[in-house]
């Protein structure tokens, strides 16, 4: 099985399944006990968490979550009252809770992308005004690999007074985090690390409304007793993207290369320039993409967000760029990254070129 499907889940790195097993097998004890194996359960997460934090910016504290969609909620119904403004092309998380906190009365302003997916920064000064609570945008778009300008989309929200808070979870290790958020939420199966953990990070001076009550771990606000193991896959994780950001940036380009030259006559959705190069979605006219999945079984990759998967409909982001339902269920999101060889994506770009053929074929 070949598996290119990086935007929705990473392979899980050695280094990272090595870090868990012991915190799972022979240190068990709750990290919130005050006895001696309890505190060495907590020492670490400290670790954990400071590994993390330092690809993150400066001047923060970090809030262990289940998962960036945890982090996202904890983010958005828990930001003070005022306005929320968001873009078009968001992940459900975001989209789904802010239309929520509309339905409770909350103001909600969706913005515009372009044919590139670009916000419309024009539009985004318009609507970002004083009254404004909240602005959420993410960095890299999950399935077409666009990166938004979230530095000047968080000018626009402090001009404003209004918190910053950035979707990290597609650029957390790979694309620089502004200094400019406020809040910045990641997720560990992004990165290498385990399924079932994420992350808040949180400006100093933010102040957000506890969503979950309980024994007031985590400052008081995500309470719950907290995976030792978990946590340290994920620091472990952290530290590998820090360690081999140059070696993973050279592989990651290397096998952007390759695949836009294989599939150099397909259209590709999105900016070309303001990208993350690890993900290709692309699209050609007359396929169908579901079908493609089928037709190429031995393949992991997808037609867009995992989330929204088992839908049916037309992706949203890509609805959002102006294509018709039919592009967008002629495209299909490949994604790739450290685990990647040269030679699998060779095999994959020719297997989906064979496949298109025959759907095309009379």
């Amino acid at each position: 099985m070949i598996y290119l499907d990086y935007q929705a889940t990473t392979p899980l790195a050695p280094e990272a399944f090595e870090a868990m097993v012991p915190l799972l097998r022979d240190q068990f004890a709750n990290p919130h006990s005050a006895h001696r194996p309890g505190r060495a359960a907590a020492a670490e997460v400290e670790v954990a968490r400071e590994e993390i934090a330092k690809l993150l910016p400066s001047g923060g504290r970090l809030l262990f979550t289940s998962g960036a969609t945890e982090a996202l909620n904890m983010a958005i119904r828990g930001a003070p009252p005022g306005g929320i403004v968001t873009i078009a092309t968001e992940h459900a998380a975001v989209l789904d809770t802010v239309e929520a906190m509309g339905r409770a009365e909350r103001s909600v302003t969706m913005l515009p992308v372009d044919g590139e997916g670009l916000v419309d920064l024009a539009a985004a000064e318009r609507a970002i005004v004083p009254g404004t609570a909240l602005v959420a945008a993410m960095l890299v778009n999950n399935e077409i690999g666009v990166i938004q300008p979230v530095e000047a989309l968080a000018a626009l929200a402090h001009r404003a007074g209004a918190l910053f808070l950035c979707d990290a979870v597609q650029g957390y290790g790979r694309v620089p985090i502004p200094d400019r958020c406020n809040m910045v939420a990641i997720s560990g199966h992004k990165i290498h690390g385990p399924k079932g953990i994420g992350a808040l990070w949180l400006r100093e001076g933010v102040t957000l409304t506890p969503l979950i009550h309980g024994g007031g771990q985590e400052g008081g606000l995500r309470s719950g007793t907290l995976s030792p193991a978990l946590c340290a896959g994920f620091g472990t994780a952290a530290r590998l993207m820090r360690e081999r950001a140059e070696a993973d940036r050279a592989h990651v380009e290397s096998l952007w290369a390759l695949a836009r030259d294989r599939m150099d006559d397909w259209t590709l959705n999105g900016s070309g320039d303001a990208r993350y190069h690890g993900n290709l979605n692309i699209r050609r006219d007359g396929i169908d993409g579901a079908r493609l999945l089928s037709d190429c079984r031995n393949m992991a990759f997808s037609l867009g967000s995992a989330c929204a998967s088992g839908s049916g409909r037309p992706s949203h982001v890509l609805r959002a760029l102006g294509l018709t339902d039919r592009q967008a269920r002629g495209s299909v999101r490949i994604g790739f990254g450290r685990y990647t060889t040269p030679a699998e994506l060779e095999d994959a770009m020719k297997a989906i070129r064979e496949a298109a053929a025959a759907q095309a074929a009379p």
